[in-house]
């Protein structure tokens, strides 16, 4: 008889945890077929898709802790505990744990707020008091950003109250580049302008054409032009860099100089 109660003891809550653990992936993947289906007819870099992503990330935390809640209410009466009065006290305990624990509460509803009114997604680059980075993870208490440096930052949902999104929209790519006042304006803005054009259909992180938007500055020692385009949000400055080069390699083709600070060295007065 011993036995036979040490062997339930065992192998129930080991069966429990199984069913539950099978439940727990199929119910996921039940709710997740439709919005694997919408997702998967958007790109992947769309603000759309990464919201989906964390609408998955969201659903299957809750269905994680629904199961989880079952499956211990399923394994107590394999030890002789009473759910009813369990349950019955529930209501009690709930009470308590409200008012013990309205911040993880708040949280919950901050991360749900997030996600329904498409303040940020994964992906998305955004800043908070000060601190700007990459959502990598957005929970049902807490939310983690990581910046350029590695640096991870957790904030607790509730104290999200102000973002600032750069992947809402387009970033700008704006390149300003010297000429010598002896090079002929007219042959210059020809060269930038077939460049532009150029540049235009080759970079793809481009969302629109280049425009070569004309004389920016007179400066002391040269003409200053300033090019301009819209990006992929956050993809301004590989661009920027790719731009550069690329005016960089055309002036020496066409013998445009880039003027540049000259120390002119004297010896003993020579």
């Amino acid at each position: 008889m011993l036995e036979k109660i040490l062997i339930k003891q065992i192998y129930l809550p080991i069966i429990y945890i199984i069913i539950g653990y099978i439940a727990y992936k199929v119910i996921t993947k039940v709710f997740l077929v439709g919005i694997n289906h919408r997702q998967s007819m958007l790109e992947p870099s769309s603000y759309n898709y990464k919201k989906m992503e964390t609408f998955k990330v969201l659903i299957r935390n809750i269905i994680r802790a629904v199961v989880f809640i079952l499956v211990g209410l399923s394994i107590l009466p394999v030890f002789g505990i009473d759910i009813t009065s369990v349950l019955a006290g529930l209501g009690i305990v709930s009470a308590v744990l409200a008012l013990s624990l309205q911040d993880i509460l708040k949280d919950f509803f901050g991360g749900l707020t997030i996600i329904f009114e498409n303040q940020f997604a994964l992906g998305d680059t955004i800043e908070i008091n000060g601190f700007k980075g990459e959502v990598i993870q957005i929970g049902l208490k807490s939310t983690r950003i990581r910046n350029y440096e590695g640096q991870v930052k957790i904030l607790a949902n509730r104290n999200i109250t102000e973002v600032i999104n750069f992947s809402d929209s387009y970033s700008m790519a704006i390149v300003d580049v010297s000429v010598s006042y002896e090079d002929n304006l007219e042959h210059v803005e020809e060269v930038l302008n077939d460049l532009a054009k150029e540049l235009s259909d080759k970079i793809k992180e481009l969302k629109g054409p280049i425009e070569v938007l004309g004389v920016q500055d007179l400066a002391s020692s040269s003409v200053v032009y300033r090019l301009a385009g819209k990006t992929v949000s956050m993809e301004q400055y590989g661009v920027q860099r790719q731009i550069k080069r690329e005016i960089k390699l055309k002036f020496d083709e066409e013998n445009i100089k880039i003027p540049y600070n000259q120390i002119e060295v004297h010896n003993n007065g020579k």
